[in-house]
Parts: structure tokens; sequence; C-alpha cells
């Protein structure tokens, strides 16, 4: 298997706009768009997270079990941990850890690439661990209520993340969906023998809306807006 170039890409243009909005950011004692959470919490967790992704490239480059995490526990009480430190600790870690993350992702051979890894959804293979980072990056951007919506989502990783979500959520709703945009053919989840309840918009949009970061109420729904599960 391929290094997944394209990915890794994306995760370098996701990380200098997060770490570019973390900068420009007063201090980040103030509220995010998480419940709970102070955008001290979330840029914690962004760079945690690149710390347990590069546990899996270890894992996949040693053959040596190594779980992103601890405990849930252990990884709650890190976020906590962090989360009020001094702006400038806080962004010399989301750099560091980042650093770290492309530096790890460098060692992997081809073989190494095809190695399946654990996470707490299941198994994955290595390849899609920049994947997973690209997610992070680029959601948690927008949970920073920093002034940076969904729509500035570039249009090819809002395509994928709206395909990998409709795929995760296949046999967890109700009715089958489909999704409608100007910007990728039609994406249907759900079973098949149900009415599909038709919803379209931006491909930002639908993602935003099937992520939790949006309500909807800039997507068409002539049925009205089928209820979703979590999406993680």
């Amino acid at each position: 298997m391929s290094r997944p170039d394209r990915e890794l890409s994306w995760v370098a243009d996701g990380q200098a706009r997060f770490e570019q909005t973390v900068m420009e950011l007063d201090d980040l004692s103030g509220p995010s768009r998480l419940p709970g959470w102070t955008r001290g919490h979330v840029v914690t967790h962004v760079a945690r997270n690149a710390e347990a992704l590069c546990r899996l490239f270890t894992w996949a480059r040693t053959g040596v079990e190594t779980p992103m995490y601890p405990s849930v526990a252990a990884r709650e009480a890190d976020i906590e941990a962090g989360a009020a430190r001094p702006h400038r600790e806080q962004l010399d870690d989301v750099r560091h850890t980042a650093a770290a993350f492309a530096a790890t992702a460098q060692q992997l051979s081809a073989d190494q690439w095809a190695v399946t890894v654990g996470t707490r959804h299941g198994p994955v293979r290595a390849s899609w661990i920049p994947w997973a980072r690209v997610r992070e990056l680029w959601l948690h951007l927008v949970d920073l209520g920093a002034g940076v919506e969904i729509d500035a989502m570039p249009q090819d990783i809002a395509t994928m993340l709206v395909r990998d979500i409709a795929a995760s959520m296949h046999t967890r709703v109700a009715s089958r969906i489909e999704l409608h945009s100007p910007d990728f053919e039609p994406v249907s989840f759900g079973p098949e023998e149900t009415v599909p309840v038709l919803v379209s918009g931006s491909v930002q949009q639908l993602a935003g809306w099937l992520t939790g970061r949006c309500t909807g109420d800039q997507l068409s729904a002539p049925a009205g807006l089928p209820s979703l599960p979590s999406w993680l």
C-alpha cells in the first residue's frame, strides 16, 4: 500500500489553519462551541489527539500494540489538566505534537501503512490515521468558535467526510436518507426498503449537519430533516 500523500497534505493544510486561528485568539479561557469545554479544552484535545495517533503509527511500525489512550478516564484527565495553560504554552504544544505526527508518519514503509491497528471504534489500517487527523483538525477548528465556520472546509475534504459518515451511519438510522448536492453524486444510506428522505445543500453544510456542527437550517428537506444518531 502506498503512503496516503493526499490525506497527509490535508493534515498539513488543516494544521496550519488551526495554528493560525489559535495564534490570533487573545486567550483560550472563553467558551468553545462544545458543551462544557473552553477553547483551551479544544486546543489541548487536538494536541493530545496528535500524540494518540502517533501511538497508532508506532503500533503499525513496530508491531507492538500501542493504544491511542491508556483509558477513557486518562484521556479526559489529560485534557482537563492542560485546558487552563497559558496561551503560548498551548500553541507550542499544538505545534510540537503536530511536528511529531508528521515525522512519525514519514517513518512508515509501504507495507506498514497496510498494517491493522485498533481504535475504540474498531480495527483500521494505518493508512486511515491521516484521515482521522484531518477530521479532527477541521471540525475542532469550527468548534473553537473563533469565526471559522463549516463552510471554510475545503470541498474535497467535506465530500469525503459526508461519504465517510454516511457509511458509518448506514445501519444506525431508521429510514433511508438521500443526500444531494451540486458538489457530488447523490449519497444514500439507511435501510433500502424505506422511502428515502431527501436532504440537499452544499457539501459543507451537509457535513456540518451530519457531524452536529450545523442545525441544518441551510439545507433543503421537503419532508423535514430526519433525526440522526451521534456520528462518533
